[in-house]
């Protein structure tokens, strides 16, 4: 079976094309500025060179037809046609309470995406282009799969995923934790149990995906019960743009200061913030923090200390909250990347029993492999895993399809 995987945003379709016979990928790519000028495309097929070229895309389905092109093209493709695909998985950013799990899509799935609009504005509406821009190139008989970033957290305690707001609103708007990022956290997860040769319900794991925007998440016994992010993606750490969870007297506090709208504010929060934001607009980018910061810069600093404080702080709760914790699961590319970070947390976890072996914490950096990196004798394992989304994606729509 071949599946496509689409990750569709605003103006870009990412796309990642597995034979699921042995979990292979066989092409992936990305067409950027879909609708603005300047649009590009990059298409790798595997054993081949990459290709790229500038073309105007109008919409998503100019996309997914550049893309189909492309896989089946004799020069740069991996397939003969268009019907060697058995069925396309789609990355959707929030399904409210609706979606426990993935589902093939039909138009009750469409309605309730779109009812989530008001919750990913940004991303739901694009998720939902790249679905119909499938469907329109590629037919209504191709089955098309939902997998939702919202879903694995949907096993959260009320207790967990409750605000201490007026009830109503929660009745009324849906307003609670719905919590991101699950298909990363489901799949380290699972590989942080196979590694330590248990099954997903023996073991208690939080997982630290780590990156441009970052989450983490407390997996208990295989299932989501708690996690960083919350309405939206805003809440929990500092992230790239992002400001993470703050004193939420600081939004009419600076609104009244500096005469601005609601949606003024909230683009600062989700914008201008973070990382962005407490270098004064120079760089949103954990690794220019990395530079800065060994060169003795203190803003930089104070940075990386802000973070590594942050995530020892969520991973330390979540241990307390699950009654304890098995392993540590470092994912994203930060968390893929740092092993100045993981060293520092690891250090303050100390009391959890987690020990660092500093020689293989050093290996894994900017590698496919997945690593341990603590001492044999260390009593809460410390994982590296690189998360992979697509793979899941794939996994999911598999299944659903040969279960129909």
């Amino acid at each position: 079976m071949k599946i496509l995987v689409i990750n569709a945003g605003s103006s870009s379709v990412k796309y990642q094309l597995f034979d699921m016979d042995n979990e292979d990928v066989m092409a992936k790519g990305m067409c950027d500025r879909i609708g603005i000028a300047g649009g590009n495309f990059k298409h790798k097929a595997m054993g081949k060179d990459e290709y790229r070229t500038e073309v105007q895309m109008d919409s998503h389905a100019d996309a997914v037809k550049l893309i189909v092109n492309a896989l089946t093209d004799e020069k740069i493709g991996c397939i003969k046609s268009m019907s060697e695909i058995d069925a396309v998985g789609h990355r959707v950013l929030h399904g409210g309470e609706k979606f426990c799990g993935s589902v093939i899509v039909d138009k009750a799935v469409i309605d309730s995406i779109k009812e989530c609009f008001i919750f990913g504005p940004l991303h739901n509406p694009a998720n939902l282009m790249g679905i119909e821009a499938c469907r329109k190139i590629m037919g209504e008989n191709v089955p098309q799969v939902a997998v939702f970033d919202t879903g694995f957290h949907q096993t959260m305690p009320d207790y967990a995923y409750m605000y201490a707001l007026p009830y109503e609103y929660y009745e009324k708007y849906g307003i609670r934790r719905y919590g991101f990022h699950g298909t990363s956290h489901r799949y380290v997860s699972l590989r942080a149990a196979a590694m330590l040769g248990k099954k997903p319900e023996e073991i208690n794991v939080v997982t630290c995906h780590l990156g441009n925007g970052s989450s983490i998440t407390a997996v208990k016994q295989g299932k989501s019960f708690d996690t960083t992010m919350g309405l939206t993606p805003l809440e929990g750490l500092l992230m790239g743009t992002r400001c993470g969870s703050i004193d939420p007297a600081i939004i009419p506090f600076i609104m009244e200061k500096e005469h601005l709208s609601a949606k003024e504010i909230d683009t600062v929060m989700n914008k201008k913030s973070g990382i962005l934001g407490l270098t004064g607009g120079k760089t949103s980018d954990n690794r220019d923090i990395e530079q800065g910061s060994r060169a003795g810069d203190k803003r930089c600093q104070l940075i990386e200390s802000m973070l590594c404080h942050q995530i020892t702080k969520y991973v330390g709760g979540f241990a307390a909250a699950m009654g304890g914790v098995d392993a540590i699961v470092f994912c994203g590319g930060i968390g893929e990347n740092n092993p100045h970070y993981r060293s520092r947390v690891g250090e303050k976890l100390a009391f959890l029993g987690v020990t660092i072996d500093e020689e293989k914490n050093s290996k894994a950096f900017r590698t496919s492999d997945e690593y341990d990196i603590t001492t044999p004798d260390s009593k809460v394992k410390v994982l590296v895993i690189p998360t992979n989304e697509e793979l899941m994606i794939a996994r999911d729509t598999k299944e659903l399809c040969e279960a129909r």
